[in-house]
């Protein structure tokens, strides 16, 4: 539990540090946006996610060919640069080409069987290919292709389910967080120091987005649900388990179709102050 404290530390001063010295980049035109509002600000942010990843990995590279240490973290530090790099070069193509298209996911599966690429629908298909290989890194008591499709389900429909919850200033974020350290709590494991550094990261670039200087966008969101799916696989290696979370993935997403989880946060007094901590909103 302690590494995988410290990588979220570092990876929240590593993203706040880069968003400080980088964050003038995202108000090129393309990635401007309105937000809830109606005023345009920067979003695509959360390619930071990925950069923070990449620059901690690096290290660890380093530091493990110097003194044989942090194997362990190491290796699934790569899995997570995978799982946010992919992500979120899948979300970034969303925020900049699919401005104007819209529909859940049944409708990208439409567009699917029609022959038509959405930019949704081409998130749909990478975020599963991706959601396999990332998947493969966690261990399992069982393995064997339906196991491989189970597993990589999970990380896909987490990415999706956090990108569901994007819909207010720091709210993927938050959850993601909270997920991610409820996973932490039940596994205790250090191998979760990896998909660490990328929550951390996204909370480094939390203010920010509260303070509604810039959006993190599906770059950012749709990584750091990926993250939280791939820290839930090591939290809890057994089959059944697995079967279960899968189950509770796809009764969430599909929800999302018949229920706005915006009012449902309003609703719930709880959820609510959560949602609304530390941001401009009343």
């Amino acid at each position: 539990m302690t590494a995988t404290l410290l990588a979220l530390v570092a990876g929240a001063l590593i993203g706040a540090g880069l968003w400080v010295t980088c964050g003038g980049l995202f108000t090129a035109e393309p990635l401007m946006r309105e937000n809830y509002a109606g005023r345009p600000i920067p979003t695509g942010v959360g390619v930071l996610v990925p950069l923070s990843v990449v620059v901690l990995v690096a290290a660890g590279h380093l530091a493990l060919l110097s003194a044989r240490r942090g194997a362990i973290w190491y290796e699934q530090g790569r899995t997570a640069l995978l799982a946010t790099a992919v992500f979120s070069l899948l979300g970034l193509l969303d925020d900049v080409a699919g401005v104007g298209q819209s529909g859940g996911f049944r409708q990208h599966v439409r567009s699917l069987l029609r022959g038509e690429l959405s930019t949704g629908a081409v998130k749909l298909v990478g975020g599963a290919a991706a959601g396999i290989l990332v998947a493969s890194a966690a261990p399992a008591a069982d393995v064997g292709v339906l196991a491989a499709l189970r597993d990589g389900a999970t990380v896909a429909l987490a990415a999706n389910l956090a990108n569901l919850f994007d819909r207010a200033p720091g709210r993927s974020t938050k959850f993601s967080t909270l997920f991610f350290l409820v996973a932490a709590a039940v596994a205790r494991r250090p191998e979760l120091a990896g998909p660490a550094v990328g929550i951390g990261a996204g909370i480094g670039l939390l203010w920010p987005d509260l303070r509604e200087r810039m959006m993190l966008g599906d770059a950012g969101a749709n990584p750091l649900g990926a993250l939280v799916g791939f820290a839930w696989l090591i939290a809890i290696p057994a089959p059944g388990w697995r079967w279960g979370l899968l189950g509770v993935l796809v009764l969430a997403n599909a929800a999302s179709e018949a229920v706005s989880y915006s009012a449902v946060i309003d609703r719930v007094a709880p959820l609510r102050w959560f949602d609304r901590l530390g941001s401009l909103r009343t």
